[in-house]
């Protein structure tokens, strides 16, 4: 909040103090280091639930009044205060989750009726972790996971014996336990009570306060030390002094969906954690020798023994690595990005734009133009961006559909859901220079890819990774080291690797080979994976970690308002002119501009004269269902050959719609229709190699994207190839005009 109050005005609604005033009313707490408010409502002790709802929306609204806030930003981090706030008129709702409260010992009653009219009126959904996140999924369109971040230099003080140990610990003798947090009933008070018996010559230090347990029924023994609650600022000085810091969760339904924000403040003041099972932990440090997950009594005892002994070199480096990740200026800014994406979404219509009319004329043929581009799509649009604007050229584009975009065309199917028409379309980049030109033509809404497969029924995370092995085979691999090792030992050596089968048995074997991509490659492609070039299996990878999103680029994002819409803006200039709904062929004879720039099939452009370059087509059966989630993740394959469709996209994941239908598409791959993919195989480059010989002989005739220069490339890389594209072409004009 603090961030957020950089640029905002921030309150944050406390609940409510009793007091002994007849009439209700508000104390202002200034924070001025962190320019945030705490607004606390003092209330009649005596008043019923009833009596303190109605005080309380009074009181807001009061607030409201005296701030000259209209139409504020509400963040919920319970659903409690819902109540009293539900008629306020905000540019956006958040509600941000941060554990299931519900499960919680004496949660309020009517706490699920509110979460459910929360959840409803929610513009946005954050988690506090992935684990709730999961449980919540489905109940909103628009909910995205934020594990715990950490600020790495407060808790960073604990390093190095500068911070002077706080009297009451300093009495404690070494070596000490300890554990900072809450004490209620998601703290396992029975390990606690074991753990001192097991290690007497060891202080288990218990930092903060007692809540909804008697204190009589907390375990006592000499070495156990219960000092009460610290505020922020002093954490660091107490865990300074410890030697292993504790995460001694019970698992209980309590604890069923918590993500810890004490595990990497405990890694940030250099201490070697021991925790019991919790998911979320497991999960994001499971994997680093800085953290020991045990799932016993038994064994949090030995490993908290183990953790007071020497440990690794780099045990500490590679921790830092991990926090390097999980700043809370990087949380800040996703959340950030998304109310701002919410409040633009309040403020446009509610009506659906008419994505499928973009400003069109028809050509002018007064005067030539300077290029003619055939397609609209990726390649075509960024030069006619980049040479009506960055070279200030006539430019002329035609697309036969009678739409811009091409195959990344979006847009709203008659129940108002935005779908992709031509198939899932998900942005992720490494480059900085493309993210940067796409930027100028839309916002972004941030959106990481998950992909699951239908595996008998089980839906398991794909790329491979920890999780699938666990899950298919009912293994317990705890770490990176035993998934490697398992997938060595089924891995079969091919001696020269040249087909995706050879890729994919060389790695992880036979089985996993058959029951993940045989069937999937056989349909998408129509050929076994034997008889496809290596570079097609290759594109997914196999992981050892529990890392399940599909792809790993530095920049995985989706545009706000949808591609055709970044789209239109990227071509809304003076020097473009689009003829849509038009062949090029009927086009070509005119002479309409001395240089051409094609997009379409390279072998299209020459008659077939060679025959015809093979593609892969896509059919899709798109339906809409009366259902706020059809699936938990935007696709799932089908890899198996028995069933007829490779994949289903429901695409409010991609586009972070908030609707209370959904829209799905069935794919299915075919040989005939709209080319989509050039079919990697080394008779099919030889043929390609013939016509790429014939556009090298082209003084004015440039191709580019996907089919014109018949590569299976990714939309990044098209934008990639279209901006160095339009560099050559300065690069040739502006030597042509230094020889005159």
């Amino acid at each position: 909040m603090s961030r957020f109050a950089r640029t905002r005005a921030v309150f944050i609604f406390e609940e409510w103090i009793p007091c002994d005033h007849p009439l209700p009313y508000l104390e202002f707490h200034r924070f001025p280091a962190d320019k945030v408010t705490a607004i606390r409502p003092r209330m009649p002790h005596w008043w019923s639930e009833a009596e303190r709802e109605a005080g309380l929306k009074r009181l807001l609204d009061e607030l409201l009044a005296l701030t000259q806030i209209k139409q504020p930003v509400l963040w919920f981090y319970t659903p409690m205060m819902f109540g009293f706030a539900d008629h306020v008129e905000a540019s956006a709702v958040i509600y941000d989750c941060m554990d299931e409260l519900s499960a919680f010992r004496f949660a309020p009653p009517r706490l699920k009726e509110l979460e459910a009219a929360l959840i409803k009126r929610a513009d946005a959904v954050f988690t506090g972790g992935y684990s709730i996140y999961e449980a919540k999924a489905d109940r909103h369109d628009n909910i995205h996971p934020f594990p715990s971040s950490v600020d790495t230099n407060h808790f960073a003080q604990a390093r190095g014996g500068k911070i002077a140990t706080p009297g009451d610990q300093a009495g404690i003798s070494g070596p000490r336990l300890g554990y900072y947090g809450v004490i209620d009933e998601r703290i396992d008070l029975d390990l606690i009570a074991e753990l001192a018996k097991a290690l007497p010559q060891c202080s288990i230090v218990m930092v903060g306060p007692v809540v909804k347990v008697d204190p009589a029924h907390l375990p006592r023994a000499k070495n156990i030390h219960y000092l009460g609650q610290r505020s922020y600022g002093e954490l660091p000085a107490y865990l300074a002094g410890w030697d292993v810091a504790l995460m001694p969760f019970a698992i209980n339904e309590a604890t069923r969906f918590i993500s810890p924000t004490k595990t990497p403040e405990y890694l940030a003041g250099g201490k070697p954690v021991v925790s019991t099972a919790i998911r979320d932990v497991e999960r994001h440090y499971g994997d680093i020798d800085a953290v020991t997950i045990a799932r016993n009594h038994a064994e949090f005892i030995a490993a908290c023994r183990q953790a007071l002994t020497a440990r690794g070199a780099d045990w500490l480096a590679e921790a830092d690595a991990l926090l390097a990740t999980m700043s809370w200026d990087e949380t800040y800014a996703r959340m950030a990005a998304l109310v701002e994406e919410a409040v633009a979404n309040n403020n446009r219509s509610t009506t659906p734009p008419n994505l499928s009319a973009p400003r069109i004329r028809r050509a002018d043929r007064s005067k030539p133009y300077d290029y003619l581009i055939v397609g609209a799509g990726f390649a075509g649009s960024v030069l006619a961006e980049r040479l009506a604007a960055g070279s200030n050229k006539r430019v002329l584009v035609c697309d036969k559909r009678p739409h811009v975009a091409g195959n990344a065309y979006d847009h709203y199917d008659e129940h108002g859901v935005l779908v992709h028409r031509y198939g899932p379309h998900i942005f992720h980049t490494n480059s900085e220079d493309v993210f940067a030109y796409l930027s100028r033509f839309t916002r972004w809404r941030p959106y990481e890819h998950r992909v699951l497969a239908d595996v008998g029924g089980k839906l398991l995370p794909m790329p491979i990774n920890r999780t699938t092995l666990n899950g298919l085979y009912g293994l317990d691999l705890r770490d990176e080291a035993q998934a490697a090792a398992y997938l060595l030992s089924r891995a079969e050596p091919v001696a020269d690797i040249r087909t995706s089968r050879d890729v994919v048995v060389s790695a992880v074997g036979t089985d996993l080979y058959e029951t993940f991509f045989q069937g999937y490659t056989r349909k998408q492609w129509g050929l076994d994976p034997s008889e496809l070039d290596k570079s097609v299996t290759a594109r997914v990878p196999t992981r050892t970690s529990t890392d399940d999103r599909y792809f790993l680029d530095t920049y995985q994002a989706m545009p706000a308002d949808g591609f055709t819409a970044m789209f239109e803006a990227m071509l809304d200039h003076s020097n473009i002119t689009l003829e849509l709904g038009v062949d090029f062929e009927e086009l070509r004879a005119e002479g309409l501009a001395p240089k051409l720039i094609f997009t379409g099939p390279i072998d299209a452009y020459y008659g077939h004269r060679f025959g015809a370059l093979p593609y892969r087509s896509l059919r899709f059966q798109h339906e809409t269902l009366d259902q706020r989630r059809f699936q938990p993740v935007a696709v799932v394959n089908y890899p198996q050959e028995k069933v007829p469709y490779t994949r289903v996209t429901e695409y409010k994941y991609l586009t972070g719609q908030v609707h209370p239908k959904t829209s799905i598409s069935y794919e299915f791959a075919c040989a005939e229709g709209d080319p989509y993919y050039p079919i990697p195989r080394p008779e099919n480059q030889a043929l390609f190699k013939q016509y790429e010989a014939l556009a090298r002989a082209e003084r004015d005739v440039t191709f580019v994207g996907r089919l014109g220069t018949y590569r299976y490339y990714n939309m990044d890389q098209v934008v990639g190839q279209a901006l160095a594209t339009h560099r050559k072409l300065v690069d040739v004009a502006t030597a042509a005009e230094t020889a005159q």
